[in-house]
């Protein structure tokens, strides 16, 4: 250690919503020498939990008008690494939260850097009463803005190599997306975004997915209930005088994306295929309508994604990647390969000819038919978002007719006890229920 100079003190932070924790830390911190915060990046932190409220940049921002603090870094993964090596601090200040959990072993390796130096690790009491987490779920409860919310896809996609997002159809199935979390590895998961399905939408109201169901009712249903960021199915998009509407309207509500197919006519479900009459649109046509929709929008953070349907439709690899490039030269936000066979194989050489692509745009899977692909394989293979597009409203079914039969077969519902929620809980699910 260095005793000619003040000691320097390197403090490695999240700060995704700063607390009086973290004004603790950097204080201790500043007893000890020069202040330099390791600022971790979006990146770093959606390694291992949820995407932080704010950008880098704010977070920075916040961190470098903080008394004590000498000069904020970039923290570019969670191992530290990297940054002790370049800055050789006397000190490391941590609070003393991470001997456990999924920061164990990133602490033992900064242990074992600062003994090339003679560096000291000194662990601060941790601040009870006070988390993110906790403030997150206050966030939660407060709502978010339309502005806020478009711009997580964007963020999302910069910082993580796979985004995930799950299908809602009411408010109730919005809240398991936005609320449903396990632990795996001692790392935190949950789902990135919701999906708004032009099937489950229209199943659910008793309809069919004929683009005949208006969704705003039921997309004003789930931002009311969650904070995370929505993709909406847009079906064909309609005619490009009309999509520019549709446009408006969902960036208006803080949607991030829409994705639209590109068929004409009267809509029929893909999974149908050649079983049923559907016409792709010409490439003409539909990057006309790509154009109109980006010139329509206010924002530079809404996206809209094209989506492919030349395997639904029995054509060749050839037409889905002329597509895809005449999609993305009109403006497409995001690239969307879809099939309906078991067998990924169509879909696994469009990803490894679309990687070959000298202009990209993220790419966006549908695997339902496909559904043992893991995200991992989906991953290794350039795929950007992962949709899991119909899965609550399939399972939400089969639960309901059971327990409509059990009440019908034994005349009573106290059969139904067994696999039903509790009415309290179902009255607790939702704030201000009690």
């Amino acid at each position: 250690m260095n005793s000619e100079r003040e000691k320097l003190v390197y403090v490695g932070m999240s700060v995704d919503l700063i607390h009086h924790g973290h004004i603790n830390i950097i204080q201790e911190a500043a007893k000890l020498g020069t202040v330099i915060v390791g600022l971790l990046t979006d990146k770093a932190i959606a390694s291992y939990k949820r995407l932080p409220a704010l950008t880098y940049e704010q977070r920075k921002k916040v961190i470098e008008n903080i008394k004590g603090v000498s000069e904020v870094v970039t923290q570019e993964t969670m191992d530290y690494v990297q940054n002790l090596l370049k800055y050789k601090p006397d000190y490391v200040v941590h609070g003393d939260d991470w001997k456990t959990g999924v920061q164990k072993q990133i602490r033992e390796r900064v242990i074992e850097t600062l003994k090339e130096w003679g560096g000291e690790i000194v662990e601060i009491t941790y601040t009870g009463g006070i988390s993110s987490t906790q403030l997150h779920k206050y966030l939660k409860e407060i709502g978010i803005t339309p502005e806020v919310r478009m711009k997580k896809l964007r963020r999302l996609l910069e910082a993580k190599e796979i985004v995930r997002f799950l299908e809602a159809h009411n408010g109730i199935s919005a809240l398991i997306v936005e609320n449903t979390q396990v632990v795996k590895n001692e790392k935190t998961q949950e789902f990135d975004g919701i999906w708004v399905s032009s099937l489950t939408d229209s199943t659910a109201k008793g309809k069919p997915d004929i683009e005949l169901v208006a969704r705003l009712d039921t997309l004003n249903h789930i931002i009311e209930a969650t904070t995370k960021p929505i993709i909406v199915d847009g079906d064909t998009g309609g005619i490009p005088e009309h999509f520019i509407f549709l446009v408006k309207t969902l960036e208006r509500f803080g949607v991030s994306a829409v994705i639209i197919e590109d068929k004409m006519g009267l809509k029929k479900n893909s999974l149908f295929g050649t079983e049923v009459i559907q016409e792709q649109d010409s490439i003409k046509n539909f990057t006309h309508k790509i154009s109109m929709g980006k010139k329509a929008q206010v924002t530079e953070d809404f996206m809209i994604i094209a989506r492919i349907e030349s395997f639904i439709l029995g054509a060749e690899l050839e037409d889905a990647l002329i597509r895809a490039n005449a999609y993305i030269q009109a403006g497409a936000d995001g690239i969307m390969i879809h099939s309906k066979e078991k067998d990924p194989a169509e879909v696994f050489s469009f990803c490894r000819e679309y990687s070959k692509f000298e202009k990209k745009v993220p790419l966006i899977v549908v695997p339902s038919t496909f559904s043992h692909v893991s995200e991992t394989e989906l991953k290794e293979r350039g795929v950007s978002v992962v949709i899991y597009a119909n899965h609550l409203l399939r399972s939400a079914y089969p639960a309901m007719s059971k327990a409509a039969q059990t009440i019908l077969l034994h005349e009573r519902a106290h059969e139904t006890d067994q696999f039903c929620m509790p009415i309290k809980d179902i009255i607790n699910l939702i704030p201000g229920g009690k």
